[in-house]
């Protein structure tokens, strides 16, 4: 399938979001997350995406990226994904597509929302009953952005100039817990 690079657009903020085939699972094993972390990280800079929240779940994945050069998140995320299925197939001697057609994404147009997306992109193994806490899902970067874990799949510059400290973001993420309340006006820009 070709690039749909003309939709993406230097230095904006996209929702890029996929789930397996038949809602199946995309992720079969704890090694398969890894792997698929390991190629985030080997290839986001070298295709201009930066990582600003991500959440590897086990029948989809969800990216706030941002487009930091005139390559196309396009190619970024064909690229990884195309070896994380190759990969996949090979480890569990399966055959043909694992996700659901191609990658959904939405622009995010309003600065608002970016941080609202990313505690969305965060919560989403506690929504889905995975585990209790954020902190407790080691498939997202959201242990990055509080400080427990170290790693470049974040943008420091993104985090600080929006929470002066780990704990104002935890504190924010927390706060949505509680009250335990849907996305509201962020409803767009999400999947469900």
């Amino acid at each position: 399938m070709p690039y749909r690079s003309s939709v993406f657009t230097r230095n904006h903020y996209y929702h890029i979001y996929n789930r397996g085939v038949g809602k199946g699972l995309i992720f079969f094993n704890p090694a398969n997350y890894e792997h698929c972390l390991n190629l985030i990280d080997r290839y986001h800079r070298p295709y201009g995406a930066v990582i600003i929240a991500l959440c590897l779940m086990p029948n989809h994945y969800h990216f706030l990226l941002r487009q930091d050069s005139d390559q196309s998140l396009s190619k970024f995320i064909n690229v990884l994904f195309n070896a994380y299925v190759q990969a996949v197939n090979r480890q569990q001697g399966r055959k043909g597509p694992l996700f659901e057609g191609r990658f959904r994404h939405v622009r995010i147009d309003r600065e608002e929302y970016l941080i609202h997306l990313c505690r969305y992109i965060h919560l989403n193994p506690v929504k889905a009953n995975l585990v209790p806490h954020a902190q407790d899902w080691p498939y997202s970067n959201y242990n990055e952005w509080i400080g427990l874990k170290a790693g470049d799949l974040k943008d420091d510059d993104f985090i600080r100039s929006n929470f002066p400290s780990p704990k104002e973001y935890e504190q924010f993420v927390a706060d949505v817990c509680d009250e335990n309340r849907d996305p509201g006006p962020i409803s767009n820009y999400i999947w469900n």
